[in-house]
């Protein structure tokens, strides 16, 4: 596994190492000592599957507020997705800023997005993708909160213009300070 962070602190792309023979590859997908070393969530709670129909499909931006901030590992396991984390945390030099990356069952890329003060959303590129989720605490529907995909806030440049989402996602309030 090699651990690339990005623009923003605590956010990695997770490239896996393969080692390929006649068979095909095998790769280690997590490892939670290799977290620890970086100081990440280490423990995973639970771990959620989402299907999507069309593609266009935007989930998010969602979060979970403390004490049950959500760390999240994210890997497309069929299709691909245009992923994406969004800085809340006030103070940071990266404040309202946002990373995308590709992640498809291709390149079998991953994203690390750390728990406390960071949004996440993500379009699906692809007619039937799967998207599966490491979550290192479990869902807490009372702390759960988010922003609508277009926030202006935010600014993020989503792929695709055509896009497909939920009523509560694209109810969600507008980012105010």
């Amino acid at each position: 596994m090699k651990f690339i962070e990005t623009a923003i602190a605590g956010v990695y792309i997770i490239e896996l190492e393969r080692f390929y023979d006649e068979r095909g590859f095998f790769a280690e997908a997590f490892q939670t000592e290799k977290f620890r070393a970086l100081g990440l969530e280490a423990e995973v709670a639970q771990t959620n599957l989402s299907y999507n129909i069309n593609r266009g499909v935007i989930r998010g931006l969602h979060f979970q507020r403390p004490p049950k901030a959500q760390a999240k590992l994210i890997r497309c396991t069929r299709g691909s997705i245009f992923d994406v984390a969004v800085d809340l945390r006030k103070g940071s030099p990266t404040y309202r800023r946002w990373v995308g990356e590709l992640l498809s069952e291709e390149n079998r890329t991953m994203l690390f997005i750390p728990a406390e003060g960071m949004a996440h959303g993500y379009q699906a590129l692809e007619n039937q993708t799967e998207v599966e989720y490491m979550a290192f605490e479990l869902w807490a529907p009372e702390t759960e909160g988010g922003y609508r995909y277009d926030d202006p806030a935010f600014g993020i440049e989503w792929p695709l213009k055509d896009v497909i989402v939920s009523e509560k996602d694209g109810t969600w309030a507008p980012f105010q300070e």
